[in-house]
Parts: structure tokens; C-alpha cells; sequence
């Protein structure tokens, strides 16, 4: 089956990317033709799971969107119906452009798009795409209280392994989604798949975590926090009060990071050469989440307190791509990226155990 957008559709997929995430915007043009327009149709998939999830509607509600989401999965010729009706309900907590993407006028083209996707790639959106939606469900189900529930207000979840779990459905399944599709596209087989595929949730859960970092004290004002609370048991819960923590504490919450960045590193080098695209992307997409988290420790004294506030600039932003540029091909200089990476940390953060991690 031959693959191909309008003029129209492609517009409408750039467009769509810059409103939802500047970043991944930049990301799905770098990949060859088509994996780009189908991580495109599937990073904005996503975002509609993201939508249900985050709308201030009763969960009985939100359980009914999903089932209507499973729907156009299985059968996207539904989707002016479905989208018809979702413009005409309520969606308090999205923005203007969330709610429009919800309807027939921003988001029925991307439907289309779906549908015209061939089988294969199809497949995989599909897969993964409904085990991140059921995984969500799951996170707001106010009746599962032994994984996300209630402290003081805010909802978490309990236990690390809960942490886990829930990047696994945020990021985690979009590694999966997209590693499927590269390994369909380049024509990847053996072990070079089977070792990607082992990686790949932590190439998405290392982008979540930093994300979790960042977005700490934003999340705290719409009552909820990633981290677990027997992570926030052992610094009294100052952190829900954005009254600080010890300095091991935060040690320790930006080494869980490190962890899956240096088994993304291990994704990276996994891919061949050939997959130049694909390459390129994973590394536009990881050396940024380096550089927040180097941002993040060089600002220790301010994380978890009211002045938490990570975000890098523009000009740092810019480097990274110049940088992921450079080393796309030389294996060598994506280690040392990540070596001086976790140097630095160690410096910053006065801690040996991060310096000698492996």
C-alpha cells in the first residue's frame, strides 16, 4: 500500500505539532519519509489519551471517552460521529486548542491521516496507543487507591514500582509504538531489534521522569504528584509543601533519572547508522532531557521549594540540536556526551555514586 499526505494533511500535522509540543515538533521532521508523518499521526494520538486524562470530568465520564477513544482506534471511518459528539460536551482543565482537537474542526483530518496509514504501522499506533489509554484509566480510577491515590489533597502514587508503572503507560508504551515503527521502517531484524526493543521503554520513561522533575512544582498546583510516596515519606513530605528536601533525597530522585538516560544511551547506539533519521531524533530528544537535568542540579538549592523552576533556554535548546547534529554517527561522542553528562552532575551534585554509575 502506497503512503502519501496532501499538501493539506501535512500542513495540518506541522501545525498541530507546534501547538501541542514545540519540542517533539522538531523532532519528527528530522526521520525520513513516511516514519515522520507516522510518528506525527501518532505523537497526536497520544495527546488526545493525554486530553481524556487530564479533563476535569468525573471518571464515569472519562471511561466513556476512552471506550469512544478504543473505537476510533479499531474503526477511524467513526470518527466524525464520535467527534461530533465530544465537541458538543464540556472539557474543563484543556486549553482552547485541547478542546478544538477534540472535535470535527482540528481533529477529524487526524483520523484521516490514521486511517490511511498502512496495516502494519497501523498496528502498532493501535497496540499501543489503547494499552497507554487503559493505563491511564487505570491512574484515575479513584476506586484503585493501592496505585495512585489521595495525600492531603494531591494524588501519587504509592510505591516506586507505581512510579514505574506509570511512566510505562505515559512514555514507556511511546517507546514501544515508536521503536515498532523504526524497526518496520528501516527493515531492522534479529538482534539488533531484539536489543532495541528491550530499551525502548526507558528511552520514553527518561524523557517522562526529567518531565516529572521539572513539571514538580506546575503539577502541584493542579493537585498531583509523580513521584512516590514512600519516596516523599522519607523527607517528612516537605516537597508537597515545596519546603525543600535534603540534598541526598534530590540526589537520589535525579540518579532514577540517570538510570533510564544511560540505557537511552544504549538505544542510541543500538540503532545503525543507516537509520540516520532515527538517530538523530532519539538523540534531539535526549540531550535536552540532559541538559534539563545538569540544569536541575545545578539549581539543587531551589528544587521542591517555591522557586522550582527548570526549564532550559532557547539557546540551550539550540545547542543540543547542533550538537545531535555532530555526533549522529560517531558512537564514541555519544558516550562521551554522556560521560561528561554524568561528570558533571557528580560535580555539581558532590556525590561519587553518580560519577562512578554504570
Amino acid at each position: 500500500m502506497t503512503f502519501s499526505l496532501t499538501a493539506v494533511q501535512q500542513a495540518y500535522l506541522a501545525g498541530q505539532m507546534n501547538k501541542v509540543s514545540r519540542s517533539f515538533a522538531l523532532v519528527a521532521p528530522a526521520v525520513e519519509e513516511p516514519l515522520n508523518d507516522y510518528l506525527a499521526a501518532a505523537y497526536l494520538i497520544c495527546r488526545v489519551v493525554d486530553n481524556i486524562e487530564d479533563c476535569a470530568q468525573p471518571f464515569a465520564w472519562q471511561q466513556e471517552r476512552f471506550n469512544e477513544f478504543a473505537t476510533l482506534l479499531r474503526d477511524p471511518a467513526q470518527a466524525h460521529e464520535i467527534l461530533a459528539f465530544w465537541q458538543e460536551e464540556s472539557w474543563p482543565g484543556l486549553s482552547e486548542d485541547e478542546t478544538r482537537m477534540m472535535g470535527v474542526a482540528d481533529g477529524q483530518m487526524l483520523w484521516q491521516i490514521y486511517a490511511k496509514i498502512p496495516a502494519e504501522p497501523r498496528a502498532s499506533i493501535a497496540r499501543w496507543a489503547l494499552v497507554m489509554a487503559r493505563g491511564m484509566e487505570q491512574v484515575i480510577n479513584p476506586h484503585q487507591a493501592d496505585f495512585f491515590f489521595i495525600r492531603d489533597g494531591i494524588r501519587l502514587p504509592a510505591k516506586e514500582d507505581d512510579y514505574d508503572r506509570y511512566c510505562y503507560y505515559v512514555a514507556g508504551t511511546v517507546g514501544h509504538m515508536i521503536t515498532e515503527l523504526a524497526i518496520s521502517h528501516y527493515g531492522l531484524q534479529g538482534e539488533t531489534a531484539e536489543r532495541l526493543l528491550v530499551n525502548s521503554e526507558a528511552s520514553g520513561r527518561a524523557l517522562q521522569k526529567t518531565n516529572i522533575v521539572k513539571d514538580f512544582a506546575k503539577d502541584l498546583q493542579r493537585d498531583a504528584c509523580f513521584l512516590p510516596d514512600e519516596w516523599l515519606q522519607e523527607v517528612n513530605y516537605t516537597p508537597l509543601a515545596l519546603a525543600g528536601a535534603p540534598d541526598a533525597w534530590k540526589e537520589k530522585v535525579l540518579a532514577n533519572v540517570l538510570v533510564e538516560f544511560e540505557n537511552s544511551v544504549n538505544y542510541v547506539l543500538d540503532l545503525p547508522h543507516s537509520a540516520v533519521g532515527f538517530r538523530q531524533a532519539s538523540l534531539f530528544m535526549m540531550l535536552p532531557g540532559y541538559q534539563t537535568l545538569l540544569l536541575a542540579a545545578r539549581n539543587h538549592d531551589r528544587l521542591f521549594t517555591p522557586d522550582h523552576n527548570i526549564k532550559i533556554s532557547r539557546r540551550t535548546m539550540a545547542k543540543c540540536l547542533l550538537d545531535a547534529r555532530m555526533i549522529v554517527k560517531n558512537d564514541d561522542a555519544i558516550l562521551s556526551y554522556s560521560r561528561n553528562a554524568r561528570v558533571e552532575l557528580s560535580k555539581v551534585l558532590n556525590s561519587d555514586r553518580i560519577a562512578t554509575f554504570n
